[in-house]
């Protein structure tokens, strides 16, 4: 009888296939990952076929001029493509676990799939954490370690695409902005309407994502516990948010207040994410004096993933092989797009696909 046996390499080719799926694929952003320029969180694989440490995506903003009409000449009246682009470079990302009392001996796919469950929790929390580190960047830097003049630069040129407590304000300062976040600035429908507003009259617009399945155009706003215990708060009677996705949507067990699912709110779609933490004032010397909290109304192209290597797995052996490790790396970037609105694509940056807002969110 003739009896296949494994192609040598292949197996653990196949084991790292696998991983890389599932744990991308368990992500909260997953449903909002793609690889063209309508998706929320743009793929890009370029450096997987090629050499290189940057990946570069091209961003194009709508067209707004009103074209010709009968007999009138086109040459001469085109309109300029608005097409920028945003280099993003990738690095290492590595880890690894080592696993002992080898008493009895082990192939090398059996010692992946031991140390796979925690292998995937790490890499699913370091994904998951990277883009929400991306949704507060300050021009390509995490929040938590921008300086005051980055923050400064960043709040003057995304004037028409933040809101700081229940109104827009254009202060010299991040700070000066801030501070205009009070303790009774808590996050309403009615906070999130006027962010969608300002998303649609923002120049450039900030696209909305069209699901072709419901044929219609969505903004989804990514929230924090606070920000989100706030928005549903325990009032029936003056909760607009409640009102509508208690009496407008799906009775019973399955309505999402129930589930604690997404929630509809005029054409956007709101999600709670826990890691989204508040604003530290006293760190941050800001003078506000209430616990503030961000949220993000997002867009298209609002994040690029730039993934040169996706997740491969390596092994080790030490201690006259009785220890035994087993790693994952990957070389990607996770960051949020902007685009240049001055003379190049690195003058005066405006976050590309996203609508920031500063909300009151005190603690519990």
């Amino acid at each position: 009888m003739a009896q296949t046996y494994a192609v040598p390499g292949l197996t653990p080719q196949q084991w790292d296939s696998d991983f890389f799926v599932d744990y991308v694929r368990s992500s909260r952003y997953k449903r909002y990952f793609g690889t063209d320029e309508a998706a929320m969180f743009q793929i890009n694989e370029q450096l997987g076929s090629k050499k290189g440490d940057s990946i570069t995506f091209a961003l194009v903003n709508e067209l707004i001029g009103l074209g010709v009409t009968g007999n009138n000449t086109l040459k001469g009246n085109e309109e300029r493509l608005g097409s920028r682009s945003h280099k993003l470079t990738v690095d290492v990302l590595r880890h690894a676990v080592a696993v002992d009392d080898w008493d009895v001996q082990k192939s090398v796919i059996d010692l992946r799939n031991a140390a796979r469950v925690q292998l995937r929790q790490w890499a699913q929390s370091q994904l998951r954490d990277a883009c929400t580190n991306a949704l507060g960047q300050i021009d390509g830097v995490n929040f938590s370690v921008a300086t005051n003049a980055q923050r400064d630069t960043w709040q003057l040129n995304n004037r028409d695409r933040t809101v700081w407590g229940t109104t827009t304000v254009a202060q010299t300062t991040f700070a000066s902005a801030i501070s205009a976040v009070t303790a009774g600035a808590q996050l309403t429908p009615n906070l999130l309407s006027l962010m969608k507003r300002l998303a649609q009259s923002a120049s450039p617009k900030v696209k909305p994502l069209y699901v072709k399945e419901m044929d219609q155009e969505w903004f989804v706003v990514f929230i924090g516990s606070r920000g989100w215990r706030d928005l549903t708060e325990d009032n029936p009677t003056t909760n607009l948010l409640t009102l509508a996705n208690r009496d407008a949507r799906v009775r019973g067990v399955d309505n999402p207040l129930f589930t604690g699912d997404s929630l509809v709110w005029d054409g956007m779609i709101l999600r709670e994410i826990p890691e989204i933490q508040p604003v530290s004032t006293s760190v941050y010397s800001l003078t506000a004096v209430t616990a503030i909290e961000p949220l993000y109304l997002c867009g298209a192209q609002a994040v690029g993933l730039a993934w040169a290597q996706r997740t491969k797995s390596t092994t080790d052996t030490d201690d006259y092989e009785f220890l035994h490790g087993v790693g994952v790396q990957e070389i990607r970037r996770i960051e949020k797009l902007r685009f240049g609105t001055g003379a190049t694509d690195l003058t005066t940056p405006k976050d590309h696909g996203i609508v920031t807002g500063f909300v009151g969110a005190a603690p519990d």
